[in-house]
């Protein structure tokens, strides 16, 4: 369930980026024009650059900017725009720039095009749709209880995934194994001998698999790897797996964390408040499906 809430969120910020960039704005101020621009009636904020005479404006430098650094992956927060002279380069090496050509389009009649109209018409519907979408849906929330409950139903697959480093030794049969146990129980070295006997890949390694989770391996490995009996600094008992026969050492444990509500409570509302407005999306959807101002018509015998 929790990667559920992650890429919910993540869906979540991507649809938030798509309204930022203003593009109703756009395709109003090409409907019906000619020529280039040389007039503006209404400037709504700060005019920070004008390209002939078509204001750019601080608000929509930041609405651009944030939207840019809100896509930003969190490991590259060197690619964030943040200072002054960032904010100066983006106006003119993205806005002026889009300014430009959008002005030669003009001048070259491709707002009369009959794909261009065609792309407009269909951003244009885009555009409403998420509006609507986003009427609809700002003011659905998820409740402290709804979010105290999910935490308290959910609270074990909400933990931190527990990694272990574990070492194997991998060998072809039961007797090889048994040797190499009695090996290591008199003391011998365990990367030692998984170098000079294991048949396993890491066997070059030591048999070190490093820090790993479950799933990684056969359901056998994980049984004994991740048992709650084997101890760091420990071996396994001889198991046949996959490949032969196994024996383990425990070198470490980390994760395995129960984070606390507090941790949890911004991601689980934001994943628990997204699914609360699909459903209030889908509640509509079904409503207009049944409303007979609209008639739905679907050919399917031309879909080829």
């Amino acid at each position: 369930m929790r990667w559920r809430i992650f890429l919910l969120c993540f869906l979540l910020s991507v649809l938030a980026g798509c309204e930022k960039f203003n593009l109703l704005k756009l395709i109003r101020g090409t409907k019906n024009e000619t020529s280039l621009p040389s007039q503006v009636t209404t400037v709504k904020g700060t005019v920070i650059a004008k390209v002939n005479n078509m204001p750019l404006t601080l608000e929509d430098l930041n609405q651009e900017i944030g939207a840019y650094n809100s896509m930003v992956s969190l490991d590259r927060p060197e690619l964030k725009i943040s200072t002054r002279e960032q904010k100066i380069k983006y106006l003119k090496d993205e806005m002026v720039r889009r300014a430009l050509m959008y002005q030669e389009a003009l001048n070259r009649g491709l707002d009369r095009d009959e794909e261009a109209l065609s792309a407009l018409e269909k951003n244009k519907r885009d555009i409403l749709v998420l509006e609507l979408v986003k009427k609809e849906t700002e003011r659905v929330e998820a409740s402290s209880t709804e979010i105290e409950e999910y935490y308290n139903t959910y609270k074990e697959q909400l933990k931190e995934p527990e990694k272990r480093q574990i070492r194997e030794i991998v060998l072809s049969t039961e007797q090889e194994a048994s040797e190499v146990y009695i090996q290591l129980l008199q003391g011998a070295d365990f990367a030692t001998l998984a170098k000079e006997r294991s048949k396993a890949l890491s066997g070059k390694d030591g048999g070190d698999l490093g820090f790993i989770e479950k799933g990684k391996k056969s359901a056998q490995f994980d049984a004994v790897a991740f048992s709650d009996t084997l101890e760091a600094g420990k071996l396994s008992n001889i198991f046949k797996g996959p490949d032969g026969y196994y024996i383990l050492k425990l070198e470490a444990k980390k994760g395995g964390k129960q984070k606390t509500l507090t941790e949890m409570w911004d991601d689980i509302k934001r994943g628990l408040t997204f699914l609360k407005q699909q459903q209030k999306i889908e509640d509509l959807v079904g409503k207009l499906s049944r409303d007979p101002r609209f008639k739905i018509e679907i050919m399917e015998g031309e879909i080829k």
